[in-house]
């Protein structure tokens, strides 16, 4: 079996190959997200813990958690779920797909472990050495929460730190992420731009319906005095018939 071990710390990743059933046996019927010892695994890995992340079998069908079992079984999946990619289907459409439980057994091929805790001695290529971090955030809070910087400092200046430079046909190129949600003087003109024209309508709207109910009032007052004018030159012209027939 291949434990895939990462270190999350220095952002190195080893791979081991191990065929002794005596030190595998440890990480067999262990759940996902489990903790196990290292030093099962020998004298270098004293006092490392472990912490099983994933795996496959030699098939490549992963493990899946919340599947309580150490076989492989078919899911009636949808989009979004996981070890499934819903890619091109169409809006609600399942399809079957076939998983491993979250239990670990003999038949995996790769088991995927992340060191929680550091032992006493250092793992050659995964805890002496730190590789430099390729890709970052690009929302501005989260590279403020990266960088512990406040509101009053300037992330674009923070960007370079994980800039790449690559070379395309003799000619050097630098490549960083595009700050998202980045709040500049001309975000903040625009919003109190939009902010402005949203109060001109509000305004503008109120003044027009107290306008239409001044019209509207001055329409029914006048048609009230016309009908009670009407009226009254009926009534008139009634009682001067009846004054006739007398």
């Amino acid at each position: 079996m291949k434990l895939n071990i990462a270190y999350p710390t220095t952002g190195c990743q080893k791979k081991l190959e191990i065929d002794d059933d005596q030190k595998l046996r440890a990480f067999y019927d262990r759940r996902l997200a489990a903790e196990v010892e290292g030093d099962v695994l020998g004298e270098e890995f004293k006092g490392y813990v472990f912490k099983i992340m994933g795996g496959q079998d030699k098939q490549g069908f992963p493990m899946k958690q919340g599947v309580l079992t150490n076989g492989r079984v078919q899911l009636l999946m949808s989009p979004g779920d996981q070890c499934f990619r819903g890619h091109g289907r169409r809006n609600g459409e399942r399809r079957r797909k076939s998983v491993r439980g979250c239990i670990v057994s003999p038949d995996l091929s790769v088991l995927n472990l992340v060191i929680v805790k550091k032992g006493e001695k250092d793992l050659p290529g995964l805890t002496d050495e730190e590789k430099p971090r390729m890709r970052g955030p690009k929302r501005a809070s989260k590279i403020r929460k990266l960088f512990n910087l406040t509101k009053d400092d300037d992330v674009r200046k923070y960007v370079d730190t994980y800039r790449r430079t690559f070379e395309v046909n003799g000619k050097k190129h630098s490549k960083a992420p595009r700050i998202q949600r980045l709040v500049t003087p001309e975000t903040l003109q625009r919003k109190r731009r939009k902010a402005s024209i949203k109060k001109a309508k509000h305004e503008k709207s109120r003044t027009e319906a107290a306008e239409y109910h001044k019209l509207l009032m001055t329409r029914l007052k006048e048609q009230r005095e016309r009908r009670s004018e009407s009226l009254a030159k009926k009534r008139a012209m009634r009682m001067a018939s009846q004054a006739s027939k007398e």
